[in-house]
């Protein structure tokens, strides 16, 4: 217990300053992504700022992955905004509850492993698609309140201050690294407007974060299997997304940082995050892929940012409004243009001539539908899924059979590769019925039979053999293949003599 509640990892030098100062930022930052994600869900933006709230406080916490933000998402907003418009906000309230039971679930039944069998290109994908997302989000602070593009002098004075948010960003870092670049360029520009000003879009004029403490409250909604049923459907999307947003940001950050997080306690964090946020008043969330990067890339490595972030946060809404209301969303719209510039996996271009064209177009698709639909988590499953396809059609075509009549006059089929669903066909194709001898050996010692797809094939090709009086042995089945057959014996007869208890007979040499 004591190690899952370390506040902080001991076994490294924390820099008090860099934690406090990143953590500062990102909750700048976290201003108008939460309240942009509540608007999307169709809520009063509190309801995203609790989120943001809740959830970076437990999971900085809980959480499986210092240093990792989580907070009110565009991904959950985008599930759950047609229950807010159908069925109005206390059923959000439940179905997050909901979602961040399953969650919870997933982590305590070790499910956050699940993660192994997404391939690389897929999150490359993921990567590239989720920062193309994160530039277009930035492309509305650039349009009027009628929705059309600005012209002349406010679209200088915003592109001004957005460039100069970028390059102090960009260019501080080289020259020292005593304060966080985006935070700097944040009070810079803040700072500029204020002196001369400067007439440009704030955080106020989006809608007011005003409040006081998350308020506890039970959703008011019947109790009964029509309210379970009308929920669930959302409340599975929401934490299948959640967890695969998360799960993949938490990776992403292991590679930058060259540490191991903990996959199924970062499971576990979200859903109690989750519940928490649901009865606190939030829309619920996940990991924040943007956010995240900020934060490590101010270096922040342990949980106190984390913490820093979601306490700052609530500061902001209770007692610092009227201040952060002014804050010019130029300064922010530079600093997640900046994120999304770092965010792009740049290396996957040069990919393109040098990796197989599957993996290429596995990213690509991935990349598209994460941009075009929005929906991260379908993206994802889209991804594995075709390299799933790609990699059993690949293993099909290898498949090969040495043969030989040994001085005895049994002809030997010697099998390599796995005998699966995808590769029966070409099994099929390698014997010769008619003119094999009168006894016939398959053996499986470079080869596994892996399926039910694998196990039919065998019951029809020894039904062949037996069909015109010939012996047919298999020979060499590994321990896990002699179970899967025995195993089947209720329901395919797999017609080969010799062996009483597996039908099979296993050469021992």
């Amino acid at each position: 217990m004591k190690k899952y509640f370390n506040l902080f990892d001991l076994s490294q030098k924390i820099d008090h300053k860099t934690e406090v100062l990143s953590g500062l930022t990102v909750a700048l930052a976290l201003v108008p992504e939460a309240v942009a994600f509540a608007l999307i869900a169709g809520l009063s933006p509190l309801t995203g700022l609790y989120a943001a709230f809740v959830m970076g406080i437990v999971t900085s916490i809980l959480g499986g992955r210092p240093g990792m933000i989580s907070g009110a998402t565009g991904a959950v907003a985008v599930v759950i905004a047609p229950l807010a418009m159908s069925h109005g906000v206390e059923y959000i309230f439940a179905t997050v509850v909901l979602a961040g039971i399953i969650q919870a679930a997933a982590g305590f039944f070790r499910l956050g492993k699940l993660m192994r069998l997404v391939p690389h290109p897929v999150i490359f994908g993921f990567v590239n698609g989720l920062a193309i997302i994160i530039f277009m989000s930035q492309l509305d602070q650039f349009k009027d309140t009628s929705g059309d593009w600005l012209t002349g002098s406010p679209l200088y004075i915003l592109l001004g201050l957005v460039i100069t948010t970028m390059l102090i960003i960009w260019g501080l870092p080289k020259l020292s690294k005593a304060l966080p670049a985006s935070l700097v360029a944040i009070l810079v520009i803040f700072g500029v407007v204020v002196y001369f000003d400067i007439d440009t879009k704030t955080v106020g004029d989006i809608a007011s974060i005003q409040g006081g403490f998350p308020p506890f409250h039970i959703p008011n909604i019947p109790l009964n299997f029509e309210t379970l049923a009308l929920i669930f459907p959302y409340a599975l999307v929401v934490a299948g997304v959640g967890l695969i947003e998360s799960l993949l940001t938490l990776n992403i950050i292991d590679e930058i940082t060259e540490t191991r997080g903990r996959g199924n306690k970062e499971a576990v964090a979200q859903g109690t995050a989750n519940i928490l946020s649901g009865v606190f008043s939030g829309m619920g969330g996940c990991a924040m892929l943007g956010q995240s990067l900020i934060n490590i890339s101010n270096g922040a490595r342990v949980r106190l940012s984390g913490i820093v972030a979601a306490v700052m946060l609530l500061v902001f809404i209770m007692f610092g409004a009227n201040l952060i209301e002014k804050l010019p969303m130029a300064a922010l719209t530079g600093l997640m243009i900046m994120v999304s510039i770092g965010t792009f996996e740049w290396a996957s271009l040069r990919t393109f001539n040098k990796m197989p064209k599957s993996d290429i177009f596995v990213m690509v698709l991935v990349t598209l539908v994460t941009v075009l639909l929005h929906n991260l988590a379908l993206a994802v499953v889209v991804g594995v899924i075709i390299s799933a396809l790609v990699f059993a059609w690949d293993n099909a075509k290898r498949i090969r059979a040495r043969k030989h009549i040994d001085a005895n006059g049994v002809k030997h089929y010697e099998i390599y590769g796995p005998l699966f669903f995808g590769s029966i066909a070409a099994f099929n194709e390698k014997f010769d019925l008619s003119n094999d001898p009168e006894e016939v050996i398959i053996d499986f010692a470079e080869s596994r039979v892996v399926d039910m797809s694998a196990i039919e094939a065998l019951n029809k090709i020894t039904e062949r053999y037996h069909k015109v009086g010939k012996k047919i042995h298999l020979k060499h089945l590994s321990p896990d293949c002699r179970k899967l057959l025995k195993n089947a014996e209720e329901i395919i007869e797999v017609n080969v003599l010799e062996d009483p208890t597996y039908k099979v007979a296993v050469d021992h040499l």
